[in-house]
Order: structure tokens, then sequence, then C-alpha cells
């Protein structure tokens, strides 16, 4: 789980500095809200926590390390679309924005349960 975390981690921060670079080669800065989002939960997010999984396998083991990684990959891509629609002017994507955003938000609330409830000094 670790490794598949950081792998699609990297592909997360190719994006990300593909769409910052578009932006600043054509001056415009739209999709930033997006650009920011993808870097900071895509590579950051689970870069760390592909680490944690890594460092930690018992607690990648687990039905809520796969429930995190099903949940972010899901919910990510499907916030950063809606949003790259809504910031260009359409608001009928606000829904999959919102659920996109929730989903990640519940990926989140499971990583965090996982790590509080299996990781164990030892």
């Amino acid at each position: 789980m670790g490794i598949r975390l950081i792998k699609i981690s990297a592909v997360y921060f190719a994006i990300g500095v593909c769409l910052g670079l578009y932006m600043s080669m054509t001056h415009v800065f739209t999709f930033t809200p997006v650009h920011v989002h993808i870097n900071l939960l895509g590579w950051t997010a689970l870069t760390l926590a592909g680490i944690l999984y890594h460092l930690f396998p018992h607690i990648a083991e687990t039905k809520t390390a796969k429930a995190h990684f099903w949940l972010h990959n899901v919910g990510l891509p499907a916030m950063m679309i809606g949003l790259a629609f809504v910031v260009s002017g359409n608001e009928a994507f606000i829904p999959l924005t919102a659920l996109g955003g929730t989903l990640v938000t519940l990926a989140v609330l499971v990583f965090a349960w996982n790590v509080l409830k299996n990781l164990k000094q030892v």
C-alpha cells in the first residue's frame, strides 16, 4: 500500500507541475485552486501517507488503509475535474466538486482513524 500511494502521488505531482507550467506560460491562472489541491492532496498528502504505510506495514494491511486509498483516489480526481469546470464558469459541476471533496475528506478521516487506532509504540 505504501509504495502504491507513493507511485500514484508521483502521478499527481507531474499533473500538478504541468498545470502550473501551463498557467505560467499562458499567464492565465484560473486553475490555481486545481493546481494547489492536486499538489497538496495528491502529491504531498499521499506521499506522506505512503511513507507511513511503508514504515509501518501493519497499518497498511488494514481494511481502513484500502478504504483510504480508494476514497482518496476516486474523490480527488472527481473534485479536481469538477473544480476545473467550476472555476471556468460552469456551476453545474459544483455537485461533482462537492462529492469529490466529501470523498477526500472521508479518506483523510479514515486515514487518521487508522493511524490513531493501529499505530502503536513498540
